[in-house]
């Protein structure tokens, strides 16, 4: 069992999440392969989103995860399987998705499966990755009359 990569990755998709409610989109395009096969999609988003490319994930992410929009994504239960520079792995998640702008909150839980490649450095990157749903909801927050965003970090009225 290769711990050190194992490690690695674990590092890697915790800095795949953190970069992606970040909005951190050079340090969350580094965890992607150039060739990353990405099937994304929610009922909340309707059709599914599907990428070939690290640019496509970056530019569909940046332009429609920006300020106004708020993303948290917890991932935890990893099994990873390594084998010499290519891995598997799977992985428990929540998100939450608030939308001020649309009064909206999604919260939601599933499974990711990734693929790794090892680059010539030794470095790690996701070269695929697909979720699968367990649950997803969401809530107008008009139904919420209690609801107040107190803070928020890309909206200076709200620090």
């Amino acid at each position: 069992m290769d711990l050190a990569a194992i490690e690695a990755i674990r590092q890697l998709k915790y800095r795949y999440f953190r970069a992606l409610d970040l909005k951190e989109w050079d340090d969350f395009g580094a965890c992607l392969a150039p060739n990353i096969t990405a099937r994304y999609g929610t009922q909340a988003m309707g059709e599914p989103l599907h990428f070939d490319t690290r640019d496509e994930v970056v530019d569909y992410m940046s332009k429609n995860l920006g300020p106004g929009i708020i993303t948290v994504h917890i991932a935890n239960h990893p099994v990873i399987d390594v084998s010499g520079t290519t891995a598997t792995g799977s992985w428990a998640f929540e998100d939450t998705v608030i939308v001020p702008d649309f009064k909206v909150m999604i919260r939601g839980a599933g499974y990711y499966h990734d693929d790794y490649t090892q680059d010539a450095d030794g470095g790690w990157q996701i070269s695929g990755t697909r979720y699968e749903r367990i649950y997803e909801a969401m809530t107008s927050l008009d139904d919420t009359p209690s609801f107040k965003l107190l803070a928020n970090r890309w909206d200076p009225t709200l620090k």
